[in-house]
């Protein structure tokens, strides 16, 4: 099922977390058997929201009880302005949202910015000695800063000029940079790119654009932490890339196969681009529903 950005809001609820007011959908609001399912944790990317998993959204509610906060300065979740924002805050806010919501351990999916909290979340659960995840899938995503080919409208807002590019930035620009991430044969449809728009405007969201890009620069500076998240997990890890993607694709898994190794569930899906899972749904599903049963073999 697609649903629409309102509907979506429908979904979700707000919740106080971490001083902050932050949307949070959670499948177990309208689906009272997922309190018996295992749990499905989604971790969104820049610019956009939780909503990015809306055409998987159903599919994964069949097994999973699916919960996910739209991070903070992006979505429906609240917009401070000027902020700080960095990536130590937004993985507080995604386990304060477990600890919110009563959840144990889980699965997760994560995308773009939301793999970099992932891998932050990864850090901490390592240094704790833990196994609070029990499946950690990375779709298209910044995982090593060397293999991170930014667009330049974003390199430019993540400069000095970031805060007078924003508010100058046109419906146009943003949505053709959004658009120029996607494979050639898989573009975004007139209608998602209306709910992109929507999306980084609500709640004056534009102008968080820029100062959201610093995980750019703290892909740099924690980068030795990040890629040992990776590389001593003991959660199952996957990989599930889009190689069309100019930002991250091909070359970045060919990176990952160097640094983390061949031992990883990878699969990659040819022609498509930085958002598989807009662009290819089942796709997703099921290479992720592969995955999982490796796990139980």
């Amino acid at each position: 099922m697609r649903y629409s950005l309102e509907a979506w809001r429908k979904l979700g609820h707000m919740h106080t977390l971490c001083g902050q007011s932050i949307f949070v959908i959670d499948s177990l609001r309208h689906d009272p058997s997922a309190s018996n399912k295992p749990a499905l944790l989604l971790v969104h990317g820049y610019p956009t929201s939780t909503w990015d998993f809306n055409l998987i959204y159903d599919e994964l509610c069949r097994d999973f009880r699916v919960l996910g906060p739209d991070l903070l300065g992006l979505g429906f979740s609240d917009k401070p302005y000027p902020h700080a924002y960095n990536i130590m805050e937004q993985a507080d806010i995604v386990e304060a949202t477990l600890a919110a919501t009563d959840t144990g351990p889980c699965h997760v999916l994560a995308h773009d910015y939301g793999d970099t909290v992932a891998q932050e979340m990864m850090a901490r659960d390592n240094a704790r000695g833990g196994n609070r995840y029990l499946s950690v899938t990375l779709l298209n995503g910044g995982l090593f800063p060397e293999t991170h080919l930014a667009r330049p409208m974003q390199k430019l807002m993540a400069g000095p000029l970031g805060p007078l590019l924003a508010k100058l930035a046109s419906r146009g620009k943003l949505l053709k940079t959004f658009s120029s991430v996607f494979g050639a044969a898989t573009q975004p449809s007139a209608e998602e790119l209306e709910a992109v728009w929507q999306m980084v405007n609500i709640n004056n969201g534009l102008r968080c654009l820029p100062p959201l890009l610093g995980y750019m620069r703290e892909r740099r500076q924690h980068r030795s932490r990040w890629v040992a998240a990776l590389t001593d997990t003991r959660a199952p890890l996957a990989v599930i890339n889009g190689s069309a993607d100019p930002v991250s694709g091909a070359h970045m898994v060919a990176r990952f196969r160097e640094l983390i190794g061949e031992q990883h569930f990878i699969h990659a899906l040819p022609d498509i681009g930085h958002y598989p899972h807009m662009e290819a749904p089942a796709a997703v599903v099921n290479a992720w529903r592969h995955f999982l049963a490796t796990l139980q073999n």
